[in-house]
């Protein structure tokens, strides 16, 4: 059976067994007819005629539903390789590799700066720090900014290496 048809279908039966449920509390009749049409609007006479059937204690369950659309084309599926042009592919990695290459260079940069600052550990104490243990936090600070510098920088390289070559 057709999709589209049996979710029309359903919808109408929606429709009907909300309009239908209501009225069932006031004692009217509902009716099954041909085309999975639910009524309780008819006469019996008119019921008859049509070819429904009377539906009679069983429970009316209403589900809210929307309409299925109609499918499109599917932009993917041709061959993997048609989706890009590959020179446009080379000019968008060329873009990427330049792009990470500046921002690891800027890294690198900001790494030694860090590193000079850091001293090996043994950075000059500021005016601020009369305690000791201040002096330490801000060392032990310094140790791991400089550890996620370094984290960032092989982040970035690993990066570049998954680049294709130019």
């Amino acid at each position: 059976m057709n999709p589209f048809v049996s979710a029309l279908a359903f919808s109408t039966l929606v429709a009907w067994s909300t309009f239908g449920a209501a009225q069932a509390a006031d004692g009217a009749t509902m009716y099954r007819c041909p085309g999975n049409e639910y009524n309780n609007t008819l006469s019996a006479k008119e019921a008859k005629d049509k070819g429904c059937k009377t539906i009679e204690g069983a429970p009316i369950t209403v589900i809210q539903s929307t309409r299925p659309r109609a499918a499109a084309p599917n932009a993917s599926a041709g061959p993997a390789g048609s989706k890009v042009d590959p020179a446009d592919q080379r000019v968008r990695d060329s873009d990427a590799r330049r792009i990470l290459e500046g921002e690891l260079k800027r890294e690198e940069d900001r790494l030694a700066g860090m590193k000079a600052d850091y001293a090996n550990g043994l950075p000059e104490r500021q005016g601020n720090e009369k305690n000791y243990q201040k002096y330490l936090d801000r060392v032990a600070d310094m140790k791991t900014a400089i550890e996620r510098k370094e984290g960032d920088i092989t982040a970035l390289k690993r990066e570049i290496a998954k680049l294709p070559p130019q």
